[in-house]
């Protein structure tokens, strides 16, 4: 078999072939057309043999730890015999789209673990800094046989609702004693977090996070009254220290176990699957738009007339958009 025949990726993911799986996710990550319809291909034929992994998505603060704390927690969750996945979405330039794909070398222990599986993507500029292909390389991981997977996105942002939509679990990592209480953090955040964990519980800023933990729990009470069936945690841990790691699994499992009961993670993943149908359509759509030769002829000088007054952006907006199918509004 060739790298051309799906049947030698589908094979090697199935077998956890580590090599084939990065050339598997290299093939859905890439832009070339011709490997679009074979990456569709191996996915569907993937999919009987996804789903059954706790997906975690976890974000955090800059200078928050999250690459110390991903590895501590991998560690931990490789001691309990299960296969970890990591999906570490870089921030990619706006302007060179250039990556600095590290994380291999932040998380040294875990990369070099047979059951771990690291992949560095760069977020090529996807809003909310996840990358576009994202969810296909979370399946490819599920039918290798990685039965934990964690998504780390690019500091607190919009990206959080995005990886929400992806994952089982979201996890916010945070700081103590970093000004403010809330450090900036969105109402929005903690509505979707399923967890706030406080790092660096350690030394002398072990009171520090105490603190900190108590005003994130008045928070967390006023901000997700509306979460009925899971109220979010707040947690401390020491990511260096590895203490207070075990909690957190133990909570992550708290949560599958009541969700599941109450058919509420089955609902999720549906959902889920909805969500991904409407970004690829968006997606397509876009792509649609500015690859059409009708649009890219008329886009600069429509651009200019909006710039200079002589049409407004509702009447360049709709004319652009209808150059699709050469219609014009009625």
């Amino acid at each position: 078999m060739t790298g051309n025949d799906y049947q030698y990726y589908i094979e090697g993911v199935l077998k956890g072939d580590r090599r084939i799986i990065a050339k598997t996710i290299t093939l859905i990550e890439s832009a070339l057309p011709r490997h679009h319809e074979l990456g569709r291909k191996i996915i569907d034929r993937l999919l009987p043999y996804t789903g059954n992994s706790i997906r975690i998505g976890i974000t955090g603060v800059p200078g928050v730890g999250k690459s110390t704390f991903i590895e501590s927690f991998g560690l931990m969750l490789l001691n309990k015999k299960h296969k970890v996945a990591v999906l570490a979405v870089d921030p990619s330039s706006t302007k060179s789209g250039g990556s600095i794909l590290a994380d291999k070398t932040r998380m040294e222990k875990l990369s070099i673990e047979k059951m771990a599986y690291i992949r560095p993507s760069p977020s090529g500029g996807t809003l909310g800094g996840v990358a576009r292909k994202t969810r296909e390389a979370m399946l490819i991981c599920e039918a290798a046989g990685f039965d934990v997977l964690i998504i780390e996105t690019v500091g607190v942002g919009q990206s959080e609702t995005t990886v929400s939509s992806m994952v089982d679990f979201f996890l916010v990592l945070m700081l103590a004693g970093a000004g403010d209480q809330l450090q900036g953090i969105k109402k929005g955040i903690l509505e979707l977090a399923d967890a706030i964990v406080i790092n660096k519980a350690d030394g002398d800023n072990l009171e520090k996070a105490k603190m900190a933990q108590k005003e994130y729990q008045a928070a967390v009470h006023l901000f997700t009254s509306m979460k009925a069936k899971w109220k979010s945690p707040v947690l401390t841990c020491s990511a260096l220290k590895t203490t207070g790691i075990e909690k957190i699994w133990d909570t992550v499992l708290e949560h599958k176990a009541k969700l599941t009961n109450i058919g509420e993670l089955e609902l999720k993943r549906k959902k889920q699957a909805v969500d991904w149908m409407w970004f690829l359509i968006e997606d397509g759509l876009r792509k649609r738009f500015y690859s059409n030769p009708d649009v890219v002829k008329q886009l600069s000088k429509v651009k200019m007339n909006v710039e200079n007054g002589i049409i407004t952006p509702t009447i360049a907006a709709m004319d652009l958009l209808f150059l699709l199918d050469n219609t014009k509004l009625v």
